[in-house]
């Protein structure tokens, strides 16, 4: 039963970043995601100092709200200070990951104050966080419910979204002219990403959400040219790479999200080569088939 309640956890950790991580692919945004793992830290220490508790909710809501103020950021840059959307992004997440640091220098120098303590999870503790009723009955883990929640939202907020999303992400000015904002579902989808981003990271791992929030999206962008079809191929990356990796690392008795994160760069490398559509394999067969053979001698 705890290998299908990692499994499950991981599969929805999984969806909801890969569907995620379609739109951040194709807006040329996919390092988002580690750059919140990184620029989160001011907001575990500003919590603790204002909560005086180490505990994982407030600690949540401190990473949540720098999470989002990362993301603005991030925009603001991009638009005002004209930098490239990966300069932006490295020079919000290391500003801020630095002012954390500072931070804990200053304030918390005592304290185990660590990111891997008090946010950063280990997917292999999902079965030893159990949610438990007043009389003591057991419902399952505490992730799973945590993480059906945010995978439940995040398709119906693409759902409900869909075209404004689709618009925004592959034509921002046809969309201006229509009357639908840019820059307002700019921010929704970075709000979307950071909230995902900041709760899977305590359910399974700031490393596998990096992953899973680029791996399968990218996978997926690599086996067809059809949006929609995208993100059903991101989710099935995803279950894929969850289910597999850790069998893997039952086998090889190793780290969980290092084996799942391992599975989803293997696929990555296999969609690559054999991409009916993209792959390297089918590219250079297709130029070898058109080639057009030179006139033989003629007497």
């Amino acid at each position: 039963m705890n290998d299908l309640y990692i499994i499950l956890t991981a599969s929805l950790v999984a969806c909801s970043c890969g569907l995620l991580g379609c739109f951040l692919i194709l807006r040329k945004m996919a390092m988002v995601g580690d750059a919140i793992s990184h620029a989160v830290l001011p907001g575990i220490v500003i919590a603790f100092l204002l909560s005086g508790s180490r505990d994982s909710l407030t600690m949540l809501l401190g990473a949540g709200l720098i999470g989002m103020l990362t993301t603005f950021l991030i925009e603001f840059l991009h638009k005002k200070a004209r930098l490239q959307t990966d300069a932006s992004i490295g020079v919000t997440f290391t500003w801020l990951f630095a002012i954390g640091v500072v931070l804990i220098s200053l304030f918390a120098g005592k304290v185990d104050l660590d990111q891997d303590c008090v946010l950063y999870g280990e997917i292999a503790y999902v079965p030893l966080d159990m949610l438990l009723s007043p009389t003591g009955l057991i419902f399952g883990p505490r992730a799973l419910y945590i993480m059906g929640a945010i995978f439940t939202l995040i398709v119906l907020f693409i759902a409900f979204g869909y075209k404004e999303l689709l618009l925004t992400t592959f034509d921002p000015a046809f969309a201006s002219a229509l009357g639908i904002s840019a820059t307002f579902w700019h921010y929704l989808l970075m709000g979307a990403v950071s909230a995902t981003t900041v709760a899977s990271f305590e359910s399974v791992g700031a490393i596998l959400v990096v992953a899973l929030l680029i791996g399968p999206a990218a996978t997926a962008y690599l086996l067809t040219d059809n949006f929609l079809v995208m993100l059903v191929l991101a989710c099935i990356a995803g279950v894929l790479v969850s289910f597999s990796g850790y069998y893997v690392a039952v086998w090889l008795d190793g780290s969980i999200a290092g084996a799942i994160a391992g599975m989803t760069g293997l696929l990555f490398a296999l969609a690559m080569l054999f991409s009916p559509t993209h792959g390297v394999l089918f590219k250079k067969l297709r130029m070898t088939s058109n080639e057009v053979p030179a006139p033989g001698p003629t007497t």
